[in-house]
């Protein structure tokens, strides 16, 4: 694969269909100015060449985010490293413009410091979430109108539907690939600017359309993880940013017996089994972290069962009147609490200022610091809004 010249016009089935598909997601004249958000990564490569070949007129723009200096050599990062050097090097291929924007200071203090902090609460945090809702679709979409952009297009497995009077955010159509759950806080008023064409795509696809267009990162591996973390080990960056957090404190069981002692609160999440180091002739599971003090509770599996929560910062996309209706009555709703589990059945509740999502039968491992997405009973695929949990209650 050549990237010393720019790829030329190809005729392919996939790419034709993918063109057509690009143009109606844009839903802009040809010749339009669209800035393409490019991680590095093939999905958002193999976007700005296809608003490339349909005609618009593309503007590339890459942030970098971190660097930890091994980021360079890291497989499976974005933003930094070696994937801004790939992005730049697509750009060139493809034949557009291309800047990078150093937004180190920023991501740090909304995405890092905030990671760091959300442990330190006793939390499980969703950190692509913030990423999107602080840097991508908040900062990123005020650089692309400065550069003139009617719209921004980003790699991101979503569909935004317009019907000319309310813009609705749905799940892709490859359901393996769908993203929606780390894209529930976009307002309405970024969704009218933000733009996605591989809602409809699969990934084989998605590359298969890289290799015809002679992309060097068409078999390039998919982000892993948390991006910005060295190595995978997300304790060793809060042990340096909160070393507050390794103090010691009491492994409680749920019925109150004292067990043993821990070494920080932020070398444990919900759910979590190993490494508790204790033996009590039954196998035990994380079921709360009582961060004011410093404690883990502990207890068997079913501990775990979760029959209601409480959201805050909650964003919605539904109707109105959806969401006023539930303060009379509780609204059916999917409700979804982490990014690999199905929507289960719920009801959505208004609780004064607050929302509450109650669950038809109990739902296991939630924990606060996580998103719980919300999608219409009548229409699944649509995303009613949601929020990142602060409470739950126990089923057990």
């Amino acid at each position: 694969m050549d990237d010393s010249c720019p790829i030329p016009l190809i005729a392919d089935a996939d790419l034709d269909a993918a063109i057509a598909a690009t143009r109606a997601a844009v839903g802009l004249p040809q010749g339009a100015r669209v800035v393409a958000a490019m991680s590095g990564g093939v999905d958002s490569t193999v976007v700005a060449a296809l608003l490339h070949q349909a005609g618009y007129e593309v503007v590339g723009v890459t942030l970098q985010l971190y660097d930890h200096g091994a980021a360079l050599k890291k497989t499976g990062a974005c933003c930094a490293g070696q994937d801004i050097h790939d992005a730049r090097m697509a750009a060139e291929k493809i034949g557009i413009p291309h800047y990078v924007l150093d937004y180190e200071s920023r991501f740090r203090d909304s995405v890092i410091e905030e990671f760091a902090d959300s442990y330190l609460r006793g939390e499980t945090p969703v950190p692509c979430i913030r990423c999107n809702q602080t840097v991508k679709f908040k900062d990123l979409l005020d650089v692309a109108r400065d550069l003139g952009a009617e719209a921004m297009a980003t790699g991101h497995y979503v569909e935004r539907s317009d019907d000319g009077s309310l813009v609705s955010l749905r799940r892709a159509a490859d359901m393996s690939r769908d993203q929606s759950y780390f894209l529930f806080a976009t307002t309405r008023e970024q969704l009218g600017f933000l733009r996605f064409p591989l809602a409809g795509i699969p990934k084989p696809q998605v590359r298969h359309i890289a290799m015809q267009l002679g992309l060097k990162i068409a078999t390039k591996p998919d982000s892993q993880d948390i991006c910005f973390v060295p190595e995978g080990k997300y304790t060793t960056l809060i042990d340096k940013l909160r070393p507050q957090g390794r103090e010691a404190g009491d492994i409680r069981h749920v019925d109150g017996r004292l067990l043993g002692r821990h070494q920080g609160i932020t070398g444990y999440t919900i759910g979590q089994r190993r490494g508790l180091n204790i033996a009590v002739g039954e196998p035990l599971f994380v079921v709360r972290i009582d961060a004011d003090r410093r404690e883990i509770v502990v207890g068997p599996r079913e501990a775990l069962l979760t029959r209601a929560l409480s959201l805050k910062e909650t964003n919605w996309l539904g109707d109105e009147t959806d969401l006023e209706a539930a303060a009379g009555a509780a609204k059916p709703v999917l409700a979804r609490v982490r990014s690999t589990r199905p929507p289960v059945p719920a009801r959505l509740v208004r609780a004064g200022a607050g929302i509450e999502v109650e669950f038809d039968g109990a739902e296991e491992g939630v924990a606060p610091g996580q998103a719980c997405v919300l999608y219409d009973v009548s229409d699944p695929g649509r995303v009613l809004g949601g929020g990142f949990i602060s409470s739950t209650r126990s089923a057990y």
